[in-house]
């Protein structure tokens, strides 16, 4: 506003144009973008906004006078406004570098490093924990195993006292006061004893307690009479009786248990082996190896079934690794170790089952014990045999686990896992002549020792141990002593014995009997002809459960061979039902 020489205005008023780049150094010290401040050159208008108080237009306009159109002054010309101008919320076009990606985040890449180690750290130790796991099973696996005979079944009664019975209920005595009454002060002087307050308060003290006494005990020369303490004794006697009863019945029945398995009656002696195998699972109860027994008294020999851990129980993995790009890469362990690694687990478990059950046979009934370990996999139609074992008796009283203090034997180059060749629990499972699977992953089975499917077995049925207990027997029954076994294999044996002069086989004798279907040649009876020379014998027995050719028979009959007996299979099953009195299947 303009003033007068008086210094009043005379109303009007003067408009300043600001200098120039006075705008830009005012945006630059607000901190407004160029390109904003470009924007609004090229509208006309700061951030496109309108530029005065009057109407917009619908296109670009030009500036007009100070004071703009709404102040009076004409409307701005239309003018062609050219290329569009970029949206003020979009990056500029022309801008270079604007809305392309920086360079990347070092410390970024540092934490997704660090997380991808911990995660590998995490997954090792993963792996490394169902290892110890392993070890820790090899560890039970091996632990000594508890006979379960009939003496450590037996159960003991022990009478349990009334509770209402303390010691000597009935002969307490009625509390006395002399039992109570403090010690009376040193002065003689009643009236000192009447004026000694700490002798008054243990005086009151100690008449409270034989009141309490007294009353406690006449309560309880009350309720010793009545009818609901007669009742609770009575119940108490009841329950005692009961108990007793109970101990005393099962010791009857296991005692009759006892007798049928000392007579080998099947489910006796099968209900023993099953307790026994139980009991030895308790040091591996996480660990599913269930075993179930069956028992053939014509060979007096138990056939066991054992369910075999799944193959996945073995770590696949020694670990993980991270790989230079960042990745996680798993370590697989080599196949060879994995198989090692379970087959030493399998021998632990089949020497446990089969010293469960030489040790709980205590009466010496069985004379072998043949096992299979099979694998039962979902989907798969049958089940895979892994290991077989057929031990006699002498080889099991010979066969022991491994020592729990020494499970393995650890050495600087394979840590907590040792070689299967020199496995102490492999050893001494090849030892008593088992077949064991050289690869397990690669589901190569063996062939089983024996199976215990039929009820009445045929000589195909049995195993090699039972065929020779059983040839054994019946000759042995039939009067030839002193038997001696010089070859043994699957499909029969060789052996010497003497009968007893005036028994039905008097004389010594050389045993060659065999399993078989296809009928025994000529050639035979000349080789068991030429062993009965050789053993300086008298007679020679040709035994097998199939049957003879014409030309053997021939040859039986001439006298140069007389003294070669001959015994098909009809003979021998009539052999087991009279001197064994147990029936044997036909050969199949």
């Amino acid at each position: 506003m303009q003033h007068s020489a008086d210094g009043r205005s005379d109303g009007s008023t003067t408009v300043r144009v600001p200098q120039p780049g006075f705008l830009a150094s005012v945006f630059r010290d607000l901190g407004v973008d160029e390109a904003a401040e470009s924007d609004a050159d090229a509208t006309g208008r700061p951030g496109g906004g309108p530029a005065g108080d009057g109407p917009v237009g619908d296109g670009p306009s030009v500036p007009g006078p100070a004071g703009g159109a709404g102040r009076g002054g004409a409307r701005p010309r239309a003018v062609d406004p050219g290329p569009a101008a970029p949206d003020a919320g979009e990056p500029d076009a022309a801008e270079p570098g604007a809305g392309a990606p920086g360079p990347a985040d070092p410390d970024e890449a540092v934490a997704s490093h660090a997380r991808a180690a911990a995660l590998t750290h995490h997954r090792t130790v993963t792996v490394q924990a169902e290892h110890d796991r392993l070890t820790d099973l090899l560890r039970r696996a091996a632990l000594p195993v508890s006979a379960m005979d009939f003496e450590s079944q037996l159960r003991h009664y022990e009478p349990r006292p009334y509770p209402a019975d303390g010691p000597g209920t009935a002969d307490v005595p009625e509390p006395r006061w002399e039992d109570f009454a403090p010690a009376e002060p040193a002065s003689a002087d009643p009236s000192r004893r009447l004026l000694d307050s700490g002798y008054q308060r243990e005086l009151a003290g100690a008449r409270l307690a034989h009141q309490r006494a007294l009353r406690e005990w006449r309560t309880r020369r009350a309720e010793a009479g009545s009818p609901a303490a007669d009742e609770s004794r009575r119940a108490h006697e009841a329950a005692e009786e009961a108990r007793a009863r109970a101990v005393r019945e099962y010791n009857e029945s296991l005692e009759e248990c006892r007798r049928a398995y000392r007579l080998a009656e099947p489910a006796a002696v099968e209900s023993l082996l099953e307790r026994a195998l139980a009991a030895a699972e308790t040091a591996t109860q996480d660990l599913p190896a269930a075993c179930r027994a069956v028992f053939r008294p014509l060979t007096r020999t138990a056939v066991l079934d054992l369910d075999l851990p799944p193959l996945d129980l073995v770590p696949s993995l020694a670990g993980y690794r991270l790989a230079p790009d960042g990745d996680i890469v798993p370590v697989p362990r080599p196949p060879a170790d994995r198989a090692t690694d379970y087959l030493r687990l399998v021998a632990r478990l089949a020497l446990r089952a089969l010293q469960a059950a030489d040790a709980v046979d205590t009466d010496e009934i069985l004379a072998g014990v043949v096992l299979n370990g099979w694998l039962r996999e979902p989907g798969a139609a049958e089940p895979l045999c892994l290991v077989s074992v057929d031990a006699d008796r002498d080889a099991l009283a010979r066969t022991r686990l491994l020592p729990p203090e020494t499970p393995y034997e650890e050495r600087d180059d394979e840590g907590v896992y040792a070689d299967a060749e020199q496995d102490e629990a492999l050893v001494r499972l090849r030892q008593l002549g088992a077949a064991v699977t050289p690869d397990p992953y690669d589901r190569a089975g063996v062939r089983p020792a024996a199976r215990a499917g039929a009820t009445v077995p045929a000589a195909s049925d049995l195993s090699a141990n039972e065929f020779a207990q059983l040839v054994r027997d019946l000759l042995t029954r039939g009067g030839i002593a002193q038997w001696s076994v010089r070859l043994r294999g699957p499909a029969g044996l060789v052996a010497t014995g003497e009968g007893a002069p005036g028994s039905a086989l008097p004389g010594r004798w050389v045993v060659w009997a065999s399993r078989g279907l296809e009928p025994v040649a000529a050639e035979e009876l000349v080789t068991l002809a030429e062993a009965v020379d050789e053993e300086s014998a008298e007679r020679g027995l040709r035994l097998t459960t199939g049957g003879f050719s014409d030309e053997a028979l021939d040859l039986a009959a001439e006298d140069g061979h007389r003294h070669i007996h001959l015994v098909d299979g009809d003979g021998v099953r009539e052999l087991a039902r009279t001197h064994l009195g147990l029936p044997l299947a036909v050969g199949r």
